[in-house]
């Protein structure tokens, strides 16, 4: 191991700016424990994109929702393999489980935006459907051993291929290196021989197994136009919450401008007061020596007389 496993995912914890100094600062403290190759292996591992930490923060931050998503996923598949055992026949758990698994989707793409919102990242189309993208591959892996590790996502995960997916669907387990983003698996063989001989149940199988197959592609095609939709929500409502600024921040500026105009001539009509308040002392004042003299005079006057 490359190092502790709570160093290694507290790296994915962290807000996406931080990882590559926290990496670094990791590396370093293992090179000076005298553990070369493991600081050699935490410096090795890339920053992961705005999606894939999206992803990640899922779960660890909401790691019930990011469960449901999975379990979804393996009972949507568990379904999908009785439905292939019964040569096609299909039950109401099918179409439960399809709709289980979409909405345990949509809950999550929807939670990705609100922690990308948080962030100060812009929920884009594009970075919603790859959020989504891989969100679903997630699922369709589920927890398979060898599939990609959730929490600790490098890159954006591709959903399998038709072939891997029948593969998943009977029941294969995952083979191949966890690095790479498509993980292959193995075709079960055992499990056609016993339909070899019989022409009508082989043809049976393969039309139950193009049916389960074809309704997984429907599903996912649903959950993709889910989230597109709810993208375009997203960018609608990112546009107007701009809008709404701008024409806030030209309120405040003519506000502002206003309180400026308005401050300027409180203080003009202050220093006006102030001089009318000397003129009108100045103008007692004289009132006052004017009846000073005025009596003076008249004392003068009756003292002569």
């Amino acid at each position: 191991m490359a190092a502790d496993v709570s160093e290694i995912d507290a790296l994915f914890r962290l807000p996406l700016d931080e990882f590559t100094t926290a990496r670094n600062a990791l590396a370093n403290k293992l090179k000076a424990a005298g553990r070369a190759e493991a600081a050699a292996r935490v410096k090795d591992i890339p920053k992961p994109p705005l999606s894939a930490w999206a992803v990640n923060q899922l779960h660890w931050r909401h790691r019930k929702a990011f469960d449901d998503l999975l379990t979804a996923g393996e009972r949507l598949r568990r379904v999908q393999a009785t439905s292939l055992r019964a040569a096609g026949s299909q039950s109401g758990g099918l179409r439960h489980a399809m709709d289980a698994r979409r909405d345990a989707l949509a809950e999550l793409t929807t939670r990705a935006g609100a922690l990308l919102e948080a962030a100060g990242h812009a929920a884009t189309p594009d970075l919603t459907r790859r959020i989504m993208t891989t969100l679903d591959a997630l699922a369709t892996y589920g927890r398979q051993s060898g599939g990609p590790q959730p929490g600790r996502l490098t890159d954006d995960i591709e959903a399998p291929g038709i072939e891997a997916l029948a593969s998943l669907v009977k029941g294969g387990r995952a083979r191949g290196a966890a690095r790479t983003r498509v993980i292959p698996f193995s075709q079960p063989k055992a499990e056609r021989g016993g339909d070899a001989a019989d022409p009508a149940a082989e043809r049976r199988r393969r039309e139950a197994e193009r049916k389960a197959l074809a309704a997984a592609v429907r599903d996912a095609e649903r959950a993709l136009a889910d989230a597109r939709k709810a993208a375009a929500r997203a960018e609608t409502t990112l546009k107007q919450a701009a809008a709404r600024a701008k024409d806030a921040e030209k309120k405040k500026e003519t506000v502002a401008a206003r309180l400026e105009t308005l401050t300027a001539d409180a203080d003009r009509a202050r220093q006006e007061a102030r001089r009318v308040a000397a003129e009108a002392e100045e103008a007692a004042q004289a009132v006052a020596d004017a009846e000073r003299a005025l009596e003076e005079a008249r004392r003068t006057r009756d003292a002569r007389d």
